[in-house]
């Protein structure tokens, strides 16, 4: 989901807010944003080819006010104040969170429930980004792969 969607389901939708974790928990109701930044990440993958990737992230903290509870309407108006940051609206949003260690989630859906507005968080994953100059067969290749680089 990309900030102009994830705004977009926030204004339309006023009321709470609902995370759901990709196992189907729940970060608490009582969470609190803490940042929304624009975070990009420069690196140079196995097979010597410069990237660049580029997020909205908005982490989200629990403390022990449990009867602190974030809307839709605040969030936006957090989101709409980081908007200068952001550099636009096409970003993919992650939500951070801490939950034994640090994860990032990617959020996949909003869904409008009687409850609220509920994000689906998707998962991330490690890959190899130059299959072809390392070896790995992908599903069209030979059954053998020849020596890489990694």
């Amino acid at each position: 989901m990309t900030v102009d969607q994830f705004l977009g389901a926030l204004t339309a939708n006023p009321g709470p807010i609902h995370l759901m974790l990709p196992d189907g928990a729940f970060v608490p109701a009582h969470f609190h944003v803490t940042e929304v930044g624009r975070v990009q990440k420069d690196f140079i993958d196995c097979g010597g080819t410069v990237r660049s990737a580029t997020t909205c992230v908005v982490q989200v903290w629990v403390a022990d006010d449990t009867d602190h509870r974030l809307d839709t309407a605040k969030l936006a108006k957090i989101v709409r104040l980081a908007a200068p940051l952001l550099k636009g609206g096409d970003l993919p949003v992650e939500v951070e969170f801490e939950n034994g260690v640090v994860s990032q989630y990617p959020v996949a859906a909003a869904e409008v429930t009687p409850a609220g507005v509920l994000f689906h968080l998707g998962t991330k994953h490690t890959d190899c980004l130059a299959k072809d100059r390392c070896g790995v067969p992908t599903a069209d290749a030979a059954c053998c792969p020849t020596a890489g680089c990694c």
